[in-house]
């Protein structure tokens, strides 16, 4: 089927998605940044921002009861007016518990809709293009997200019209969404594999998805703070994740092709000891802007790819009796995990231990997964599972999405 019959009776999922992911890309990064401005603490920045990702775990859990019993347009404006609601009370007055809970309430509508909308293109996807469409709405996740940063870079007598900005984004998405002519596809129960049975299952891919959303939670909550503070310019923040955004979606394809062909167990080695690398460079030439985007790029072709390599893993090693989506439902969940410890850890470690504490923890983990992978067993070339490119942030549904679950689909 040619790329314009397949995207054309979905495009306004896909323009939903993108505007979405401006107001998602430039809202988080832009707390973290507005926050250190006005003095507050990186401790206190990192639990506001960690609740945002507490939001998604919990709407991993339950937001899907929600959509199936009230539907999915009336579910996307619910959950789009909550998202809104919580952007306009942010610009009114800061107060750090009420900034908490809205940081929950966002991130557990903002990961609903995601429910939403992947469900919707699973629906419209077969065997045939399921995994173009997943290859697209990866590359209009990275851009858009990419393209929110910009928005930082808005005068400083308007900062707080962010805000304003990010939820007339949000809203322009309902409006796609609303025209839509795509049936309400039914969702499943969620179901989940205990985390000491996820770990005999598949240890390594529990593992890579764990640091891996460690990496990524980090970048988004907390290394914009730490930008900020060596720079001392919001310019040069919102370069530097335009730039470490754009490093991640073009390494999905390179690394992905990589590891079909020396496997997932080698390139999580490589990508971790890279990131470790990387991390300790960040360390020693945080002082010198000129390097900063470099390494900014850097950093991005490798923790962009960790996940996406750990759910291969996964596939690799798990046979036909095992639940292959109910597995990587977990991984999305262990992945969600990570996002959130991290700006805890990382804001209390700014705070009280080192202003590097982001790069140290970075560097110990990074070698951590580099050292494990290799003690894992390689598996048979002929067994593998091919590498699918996915998006910076997905919901709960996209395991459904995956090409690999279908039959058809070729090793």
């Amino acid at each position: 089927m040619s790329l314009k019959k397949i995207i054309f009776p979905i495009s306004s999922m896909f323009f939903a998605i993108a505007f979405l992911a401006i107001g998602y890309g430039m809202i988080l990064t832009f707390i973290g940044v507005y926050l250190k401005e006005m003095g507050i603490s990186s401790s206190i920045i990192g639990l506001i921002n960690g609740s945002f990702f507490l939001g998604a775990v919990l709407s991993s859990i339950f937001s899907q009861k929600i959509i199936s019993t009230v539907g999915h347009i009336r579910s996307f404006a619910a959950f789009t007016s909550l998202m809104v609601i919580t952007f306009l009370i942010h610009s009114l007055f800061f107060d750090v518990t009420l900034w908490i809970v809205l940081r929950i309430i966002s991130g557990f509508s903002f990961y609903a809709l995601l429910i939403i909308i992947e469900s919707w293109l699973n629906e419209k996807s077969n065997e045939e293009d399921r995994s173009k469409i997943l290859a697209i709405y990866t590359i209009i996740f990275y851009l858009s997200t990419a393209i929110g940063q910009l928005f930082l870079n808005i005068d400083e007598d308007f900062k707080q019209s962010i805000f304003t900005i990010g939820s007339v984004l949000v809203l322009v998405s309902v409006i796609f969404i609303s025209l839509t002519k795509i049936k309400e596809p039914i969702l499943k129960p969620f179901e989940r594999y205990s985390f000491p049975k996820i770990y005999s299952v598949v240890p390594l891919a529990t593992v890579g998805s764990f640091i891996s959303g460690y990496f990524v939670g980090g970048f988004f909550a907390m290394l914009p703070v730490y930008i900020l503070l060596k720079s001392d310019s919001v310019e040069t923040v919102s370069f530097f994740m335009i730039i470490g955004l754009i490093g991640g979606l073009i390494s999905q394809w390179p690394i992905g092709l990589l590891s079909d062909k020396y496997g997932r167990r080698k390139l999580i080695s490589i990508t971790a000891f890279i990131t470790a690398i990387t991390s300790i460079l960040f360390i020693l030439f945080s002082q010198t802007n000129e390097y900063l985007n470099i390494l900014g790029f850097l950093l991005g072709l490798t923790i962009f790819a960790m996940y996406p390599l750990s759910v291969a893993r996964a596939n690799d090693v798990v046979d036909e009796n095992k639940d292959v989506i109910e597995i990587s439902r977990t991984l999305l969940f262990t992945y969600g995990i990570g996002s959130f410890v991290a700006p805890l850890l990382i804001g209390f470690g700014i705070s009280y231990f080192n202003p590097n504490f982001l790069f140290i923890s970075y560097t110990i983990l990074g070698l951590f997964l580099s050292f494990y992978a290799l003690t894992k067993d390689k598996i048979p070339h002929e067994e593998l599972s091919v590498f699918v490119n996915m998006p910076v942030a997905s919901g709960a549904e996209l395991p459904e999405m995956d090409p690999r679950q279908d039959e058809s689909f070729d090793n």
